[in-house]
């Protein structure tokens, strides 16, 4: 007599049953449903339609809002300012988190490493808003910190505008980001390093190499997967970014620091033009999955050499 055959329907054991793994993967299901597959879609769906949020019926108009897009000089305008913002904060914030960690590695004593860890993470334990209004009110053109000290230094002759003046907007925006994201990288960076063998260090510094060698055979191959996800996710992050350019300057002065998520909000609230925006979301969206698609692939060849 099999003493491990369960009757059909039964609960229970590592394999369970049908029933049981509906009965615990339902839950998720549902949770991504709602959250993630239905809003989708219906972003999709609104896309090809002339919804709007004054009205409640809508008709199918095909690709007309793809091409009311395409043809906005705002939407071409944001995308720049976006890929600009990306850029300048996702590689300012990979470059001083990168050297910070390299720079915590080589302290020994576990204490200050600790403590050093704890005061990078400050900037993640604040919510958005209240980093956001600080900066505002240091970077305030009238009677900011920054501005104030920088005049009373004798740096410059005059109050300047970081966030009023559109040649400086953006720069001042993208500094911000750095502080804020450049932590993470730290962290996740320096715990990569703890997992280097330290005997092959040893090895490289019997063999007579230097520490630029090391560093390119050894360090560089050990952590270049980590840090080549910690750029998928800040890329797609930064670039969708919404509530610190919004609290900060809104998009302004004149449209100068408005992206792509600030478009699709002006477009769909303010302009309360929903199958513009929605077509507009969708092309953003497909943009960060090539996007993705080709960080991945860079990815997954680094992981095959290794």
């Amino acid at each position: 007599m099999n003493l491990n055959k369960r009757p059909k329907g039964s609960f229970g054991g590592i394999n369970g049953s049908n029933i049981t793994r509906w009965f615990f993967v339902l839950p998720a299901m549902a949770i991504v449903i709602c959250l993630l597959v239905y809003p989708l879609m219906s972003t999709l769906v609104y896309s090809f339609t002339n919804k709007t949020m004054t009205k409640t019926t809508f008709k199918i108009i095909g690709l007309t809002n793809y091409m009311n897009v395409l043809k906005d000089p705002a939407f071409f305008s944001a995308f720049l300012h976006s890929l600009i913002w990306t850029v300048g904060s996702v590689l300012g914030q990979v470059i001083v988190g990168f050297v910070g960690a390299l720079s915590l590695n080589r302290i020994k004593n576990k204490t200050v490493q600790n403590a050093f860890r704890i005061c990078a993470i400050i900037p993640w334990a604040f919510p958005a808003i209240a980093t956001a209004m600080v900066w505002k009110w240091m970077l305030n053109g009238i009677y900011g910190f920054v501005p104030t000290s920088l005049m009373n230094l004798g740096f410059t002759n005059e109050m300047l505008q970081f966030l009023s003046n559109s040649q400086l907007v953006m720069p001042t925006l993208m500094f911000i980001n750095v502080w804020f994201g450049a932590p993470m990288i730290l962290v996740n960076v320096f715990a990569a390093l703890q997992t280097i063998p330290q005997d092959q260090y040893e090895a490289a510094q019997i063999d007579g190499a230097s520490s630029r060698q090391s560093f390119l055979y050894i360090t560089a191959p050990h952590i270049r997967t980590v840090v080549g996800l910690l750029v998928v996710l800040r890329t797609v992050w930064v670039f969708n970014n919404f509530d610190m350019i919004y609290m900060i300057t809104a998009g302004g002065p004149a449209g100068a620091s408005s992206t792509m998520p600030l478009y699709i909000y002006d477009t769909g609230w303010t302009g309360m033009m929903v199958g513009k925006a929605s077509a507009a979301s969708m092309l953003l969206l497909m943009f960060l999955i090539l996007l993705c698609v080709l960080y991945f692939l860079v990815i997954g060849r680094w992981e095959k050499e290794d």
